[in-house]
């Protein structure tokens, strides 16, 4: 039977060379991305796409649209540092992020709005009255 000299810390660098061997592998810029929630619905006359954007300000958001396809994407850059007698602490959360919707046909590109508030971006999309004529056709 062998001996085996007790690492309390063993563990934590396996850990940790198995992290960095995965960040390897996806690349750096992965580190940074952020995928923000989406909550989309449909009322009566608008659909309404909520993306949870906190700490993202409205000046680093980008909404358009091509090819009938609604894009918005932005830069969240936060840092909150905290200095108090005998205790510093600094925080820093960063990344870019893209989010794709297929708009279709029956909506009002030209009136589409956002605002963004609390954290929240919501982009309220209207829908165009289809001005279908329904008609029956005769069969001769």
């Amino acid at each position: 039977m062998a001996l085996v000299k007790f690492d309390p810390f063993r563990e934590f660098r396996d850990f940790e060379n198995r992290f960095l061997a995965n960040m390897s592998k996806k690349g750096e810029s992965s580190i940074s991305d952020f995928t923000p929630r989406v909550n989309t619905r449909e009322g009566e006359y608008a659909y309404h796409v909520d993306v949870d954007l906190p700490g993202v300000k409205k000046e680093n958001i980008n909404i358009d649209i091509k090819d009938n396809i609604l894009v918005i994407s932005g830069e969240r850059n936060f840092k909150n540092e905290v200095k108090e007698e005998d205790y510093y602490k600094i925080e820093t959360s960063f990344g870019k992020f893209t989010r794709s919707f297929t708009l279709p046909d029956s909506v009002d590109i030209e009136n589409i709005s956002a605002s963004c508030q609390d954290g929240v971006l919501e982009v309220v999309i209207p829908k165009i009255e289809d001005a279908k004529i329904s008609k029956k056709i005769e069969i001769k």
